[in-house]
């Protein structure tokens, strides 16, 4: 039975549905529905459910408070006048049929005139054969969810919603966790999943995204449901009652709320630039990189791959051997209009065929000065063909900066001024990086692959001393990205300055001046070492934390001979560090050694913790620095594999002894290409710019769209620095289209100054550009948070 202090409210005569929208007068009240198809005695939860929700009521600021009404009399729904009274519903009901036609008609009549709906645990379970009520519920039940109580953890991804904006991100809690026949995320709004690692759910186990508790406009008013409360103890929790009473804030519209920003229809990606003319690049290059002015426009550069018409040189006795252009396009958005505003002669026209025959190098990065507005300045990050030395096959790779005319968008080449350069080998692909980044000092960020062979250590380390083309290693990352002395296989900082020439901050890996026996040296520009191939970094303009992807070896499968699959990382990175590679990948988990005179006979397992560069190509420090674990990883058996280890911290790389730490995670041909963390910017005057929701999220994504990543993550900014996991994850797939016409190969993106999100899809072929390489928008046509500012409950 009810509590006494919570009498039944019998319903008068019915009526029609006779209010003015939206429902609820001068006093705001709750209407709490009981009811249940299911005989016996009442439920404790039904209880504990109506003195926690009176206490909400009765308690909080003045101002959003609110009286609480409860029945089990579904006649109330059939009256009109009655319901008109009530600000918000809320069904904390056994299930079943409880509402007759008639009584379920008053309920739509209710919610068509603006009213509000909270659903608790159970309620998914009631008016089972009523199409209508699952969409006001959001999700139903399956027959599989385990029925006793688990303690989980509820990861809490909306920071904004009231319902859980003060809840820990993380949320350890015991309750009846529900299975849902049909996932809802997409056309509701999630502000809250379980993590299905941290309990059992049976069969019916719904995987890495299993929502718990969600909200939507619908039909006219509010729904919010939580699959939580299945216990009479949640209602003792305080969290519990603080996650009700956001919910309640909301239907009563006593507060405003967004539950519509991750709902999929509330997207339009639109392609942006059209396909080239014949032979032409005219539109767009090779995509590889993009970057956004202040005022909107955005430049993007191709690599250098030509239209497949085009010819490409592969034969080194030819002085155009690889000769490419490398292209900058813009895009202004007030003309809609692209200009191709010049074009580079790089190395890097070459493709297809084998290891000595490809090649990745040409115009691999972009960026704009912070004073852009004022001096134009555009810094490439490139390979040019003038360097070019085909004996030994040598290149020469460099940062420069050039002037954009501001008024025509094109771009003085006779103003290049070269900050930096360094060789790479080009006898053998590949791994050239490209990407780059400022901070909020001044300082430049640039990716550097390991100008490494990807073959030749069986898709594991890449660490044979052995294969040299006149004297030069190009299959021993240990010469590059395991090497102080090297550029290769880093992100390197720099300060540039006005007169073109560079400075050294303070807090990089090394000074430049550190020295060993033997002669082993350092560079001082180098910031992170042990990267493989980071295509893309970003810089959250917050806080100034560095955010890194990049892709890992070719081994389908991990080995106990010589160590992990492929493991391509993001990684966050609040500090100077090395992040492995070619000794440790994901967290910290160690390769094979080897070395001459046999590199096909596995020594001994690196240490991640006292990592030694002992190839014979080092000219760099023997002794590194620890190598610090990375926070996402993934092989195509899934996403972040771990290992049981032995006393000496050796996994055992057994696949039947694997342990999935981020199960929403999964490879195959993979290619990790990091994303930005948004920032949201209430004075951005477009009402399609991403709202709020996404404030913080970080955004990682893969080159190809099948079940590899294209995520929103949360992490924890405690643990984040020394390889802590993500928190929590949602898919972006519908919303960032994948698809052979959507967005499928996914090159780079970043966020504009007018909050949409700008995209480059690479196109369907390689070391070309195609109909499908194309330039995207993708923006957000949801509207702003509910109620309307005019239809709060309590305005002024």
């Amino acid at each position: 039975m009810p509590t006494a202090s919570a009498q039944p409210d019998p319903a008068g005569p019915v009526t029609t549905m006779s209010v003015k929208s939206p429902p609820g007068g001068a006093t705001v009240r709750v209407l709490l529905f009981y009811g249940s198809a299911a005989g016996g005695d009442e439920s404790p939860v039904v209880n504990a459910g109506i003195e926690a929700i009176e206490k909400i009521g009765q308690s909080g600021p003045a101002g959003q408070r609110f009286t609480v009404t409860a029945t089990d009399d579904a006649s109330v729904f059939t009256n009109g006048t009655k319901m008109g009274r009530f600000n918000s519903v809320v069904f904390l009901t056994g299930g079943g049929d409880v509402l007759d036609p008639d009584q379920e008609a008053g309920l739509e009549a209710y919610m068509e005139a603006g009213g509000g709906f909270v659903g608790i645990h159970d309620a998914a379970r009631a008016e089972p054969y009523s199409d209508w009520f699952t969409g006001l519920v959001g999700a139903r039940p399956a027959a599989s969810s385990p029925t006793g109580v688990q303690r989980a953890t509820v990861e809490v991804g909306d920071r904004q919603h009231p319902a859980t904006k003060d809840l820990p991100v993380q949320w350890k809690r015991p309750d009846q966790w529900l299975n849902w026949v049909k996932n809802p995320s997409g056309d509701v709004h999630t502000v809250a999943r379980v993590r299905e690692s941290t309990y059992k759910p049976g069969d019916g186990a719904n995987g890495g995204d299993h929502p718990v508790s969600w909200c939507r406009d619908y039909d006219g008013g509010r729904s919010f449901y939580t699959g939580m409360g299945g216990t009479a103890s949640s209602y003792d929790e305080a969290d519990f009652r603080d996650h009700l009473r956001g919910a309640l804030l909301w239907t009563t519209r006593l507060v405003r709320a967004d539950c519509k920003a991750t709902i999929n229809g509330n997207y339009k990606a639109e392609r942006l630039t059209q396909a080239n003319q014949p032979g032409q690049n005219d539109q767009i290059g090779e995509p590889h990189g993009l970057v956004s002015a202040p005022d909107g426009r955005i430049l993007y550069i191709g690599r250098g791959g030509a239209d497949s018409s085009q010819p490409v040189v592969t034969d080194w006795n030819d002085p155009d051997v690889g000769k490419g252009k490398g292209q900058i396009h813009v895009y202004d958005p007030k003309t809609k209009k692209v200009t191709l505003a010049g074009e580079l002669t790089i190395f890097g026209n070459k493709g297809g065929g084998d290891e000595l025959v490809k090649v990745e190098e040409g115009l691999l990065g972009i960026e704009l000065d912070p004073k852009f507005e004022q001096n134009g300045w555009v810094y490439l990050h490139y390979t040019p063909h003038s360097q070019l030395d085909r004996d030994k096959q040598i290149a020469e790779r460099r940062v420069s900066r050039f002037t954009l005319d501001l008024t025509t968008n094109k771009l003085d080449l006779s103003s290049e001024k070269v900050l930096l350069k360094w060789p790479v080998q080009v006898h053998s692909c590949c791994h050239a990086g490209g990407g780059m980044a400022w901070d909020s000092k001044g300082n430049l960020y640039i990716a550097t692959g390991d100008n490494n062979s990807s073959q030749f250590s069986d898709g594991y380390s890449g660490n044979n001393p052995q294969p040299n083309y006149k004297g030069v290693s190009f299959a021993d990352a240990r010469r590059t990205a395991g090497n102080t002395h090297n550029l290769n296989g880093k992100i390197l900082r720099i300060h540039p300055e006005a007169d073109g020439t560079y400075t050294l901050p303070e807090g990089n890996l090394f000074t430049g001046k550190e020295t060993a026996e033997g002669g082993g040296k350092t560079r001082g520009e180098i910031y992170v070492m042990g990267v493989r191939n980071p295509a893309r970094i970003s810089i959250d303009k917050k806080t100034d934390t560095l955010y890194a992807g990049w892709v890992g070896p070719d081994a389908g499968e991990p080995s106990t001979t010589w160590g992990p699959a492929k493991y391509d990382t993001f990684a966050v990175i609040t500090k100077a560090s090395n992040r492995g590679w070619p000794y440790c990948m994901g967290n910290k988990q160690p390769y094979r050694d080897r070395n001459l005179p046999d590199p096909s006979k596995p020594l001994g397992w690196y240490d991640c913790d006292h990592p030694k560069n002992e190839s014979p190509n080092n000219d760099g420090l023997v002794n590194l620095p620890p190598v610090t674990g990375n926070n996402i990883w993934y092989s195509p058996q899934g996403g972040a594999p771990d290992y049981p280890r032995d006393a000496k911290g050796v996994p055992s790389y057994k696949k039947d002894e694997a342990t999935y730490l981020l199960p929403w995670l999964k490879g195959g041909g993979q290619a990790a290409m990091d994303g930005p963390v948004y920032r949201y910017d209430a004075s951005i005057p477009n009402a399609d710019k991403w709202p709020g929701y996404w404030d913080g999220k970080w955004f990682v994504g893969d080159f190809y769209d099948s079940d590899q990543p294209r995520n929103a993550v949360v992490m924890d900014p405690a643990t984040q620095g020394d390889g802590g996991l993500p928190v929590h994850s949602e898919s972006l797939k519908k919303i960032v289209p994948v698809g052979n016409d959507g967005i499928k190969n996914l090159m780079d993106w970043k966020f504009g100054p007018d909050g949409a999100l700008y995209v480059l899809d690479y196109g369907r072929g390689f070391f070309t550009s195609d109909s499908k390489s194309a330039l995207w928008k993708v923006t957000y046509t949801g509207g702003g948070p509910t109620p309307a500012a005019d239809q709060l409950a309590r305005k002024g």
